[in-house]
């Protein structure tokens, strides 16, 4: 099973692809403000350089949590449209193991319906200016 892995809760965003527990390709970046703008190149770049594409993706680890709520929201809409459009499999976890227990709970048939965020707190948003 071709599984892509996302972290985006930090301005140091990390992506993976891993067959099965093996782990194919890493990288992380320093995403900061550029996340939405970079993330999908940099899977494009991390799937292409595995000789992979878009469709070889078979299931989705999202972290979900506590982090940067823009970053979080990003990342885990990225790996909610992917799930959708490809009708994959998707785990959203915030273990401190959150690459392996999502691994696992993939390979062992589970997904959720959405990846959810957990913000650890409630998000602050700012009313809008009149």
């Amino acid at each position: 099973m071709i599984i892509l892995t996302i972290r985006t809760e930090k301005p140091e965003a990390e992506i993976g692809l891993y067959d099965g527990e093996r782990q194919l390709a890493y990288e992380t970046w320093q995403a900061h403000r550029a996340l939405a703008e970079t993330l999908h190149q940099k899977i494009e770049g991390l799937l292409q350089a595995q000789h992979k594409g878009w469709a070889d993706i078979q299931g989705i680890v999202c972290f979900q949590g506590p982090g940067s709520f823009t970053g979080l929201r990003i990342g885990l809409t990225v790996g909610n449209a992917l799930r959708y459009s490809y009708r994959l499999p998707v785990v959203a976890t915030r273990d401190p193991q959150w690459l392996e227990t999502g691994i696992r709970r993939l390979l062992g048939g589970e997904s959720d319906d959405l990846a959810l965020p957990f913000y650890g707190a409630d998000a602050h948003i700012t009313p809008p200016k009149k």
